[in-house]
């Protein structure tokens, strides 16, 4: 079986700090997800530079095929060396996930990697190497639908450190915590999970530079989405056909969009008159249609929202709230929970409500929208496709 890696990050800075010293590079190739985690020595801006070249030449190398001796060894004679300190220093973890689920893993000086299976802790054998004098551990396993793995960097375990926690928040007892909420699928609400947690325990004044990369394994979960019109009326037939032949949930955005449908399936579409939300336009229904919204505002708020959502470096940990009966809670719960590819198939005609129509169909409010979408849902590590039909 092929599967799903669903991965996310995210960071706190060390306060009085602008730059982030721990450094995240995911890689998407077609078999496999290359995550890289650094942390650099220190904080601020000469940790930032030894966090990035970290990340940057081990997925590069790993991305190649390049084995660990050569990937350490090349960052080990590339990062610059510390004047005050004499050593060119910054720890990282390694991960070559396959999407049959075997995984490569190599760790240095970073926290161990948290494995949870079924609420409970995967045990691996892992192998010892010395490379330039550094002790390398190097691991091979398989994953399994539902796994859950959590990599974090120095600034979680000393989260609370000499203040709320006399010890920090120590590994095993961030173990315990994971533990009790591996079960949600999203693994974006994971590390934001925690790093509220680590927020709290700070005062909100993180003492070090603090990042969470939540993976978790999932079966892949389609989402099609249809929004607007083809230029040509004969086409809407053929539109209607590939948005309904593919697997995977049925989403329209727009009136125009749900008439076509309604007039090419022959299917009743009803619309739902309680406003969950008077800032919100209405849902409507249709058999065989998972969820049919209006188009520009719906999606402009949903785009608004996942944005907020997506930013690895945000303070504030923007809360997500999808659990409404809105059209963009509703949208946004399928498209954060319930998907890993978001295919879209969008008609170039203009609607002159909302554009002029004698403007370029790449400059229109609704393919400008549409592609923010696109964009952010990638951003949150979800594989996108758009159709254009004429």
């Amino acid at each position: 079986m092929e599967y799903f890696i669903d991965v996310s990050y995210g960071t706190l800075i060390k306060q009085g700090e602008e730059l982030p010293g721990d450094m995240v590079n995911i890689i998407r190739q077609k078999d496999c997800t290359i995550i890289v985690m650094a942390d650099g020595l220190g904080s601020g801006v000469k940790a930032n530079i030894l966090a990035t070249l970290t990340s940057k030449i081990a997925g590069t190398m790993l991305k190649e095929g390049a084995h660990i001796y050569e990937t350490v060894d090349t960052i080990a004679n590339t990062l610059p060396v510390c004047k005050v300190r004499n050593i060119a220093y910054s720890t990282f973890t390694l991960l070559k996930i396959y999407n049959d689920g075997k995984v490569y893993m190599a760790e240095y000086d970073n926290p161990p990697v948290f494995i949870i299976r079924d609420g409970e802790n995967v045990e691996i054998d892992k192998k010892q190497l010395i490379i330039n004098g550094k002790i390398v551990k190097e691991s091979h396993y398989l994953l399994q639908d539902g796994d859950l793995l959590t990599i974090v960097s120095d600034g979680v375990i000393h989260a609370g450190l000499g203040d709320i926690l006399k010890l920090g928040w120590k590994w095993q007892d961030i173990n315990h915590y994971i533990k009790k909420i591996n079960n949600i699928m999203d693994s974006k609400y994971l590390t934001e999970d925690l790093l509220k947690s680590c927020w709290s325990l700070y005062r909100g004044e993180p003492g070090d530079d603090t990042t969470v990369v939540s993976i978790k394994v999932r079966k892949p979960s389609h989402v099609n989405l249809f929004s607007g019109p083809p230029n040509d009326r004969a086409n809407d037939n053929r539109l209607i056909k590939e948005f309904m032949n593919p697997p995977g949930k049925k989403v329209i955005c727009g009136g125009t969009a749900a008439n076509i449908a309604e007039r090419e399936l022959k299917r009743k579409l009803t619309v739902n008159l309680d406003f969950a939300n008077p800032e919100i336009p209405p849902t409507a229904c249709m058999e065989g249609i998972d969820l049919i919204t209006e188009g520009v505002i719906t999606l402009s708020k949903t785009v608004d929202e996942l944005k907020k959502y997506s930013n690895p470096f945000d303070v504030e940990k923007h809360d997500l709230h999808y659990t409404g009966k809105d059209g963009v809670s509703r949208l946004i719960n399928i498209l954060i929970n319930e998907c890993t590819h978001l295919n879209l198939f969008v008609g170039k005609a203009v609607n002159p409500a909302h554009q002029n129509p004698d403007f370029p169909f790449e400059f229109t409010i609704k393919v400008k929208i549409l592609e923010e979408l696109c964009s952010v849902m990638k951003d949150l590590g979800k594989i996108v496709e758009i159709n254009y039909i004429d």
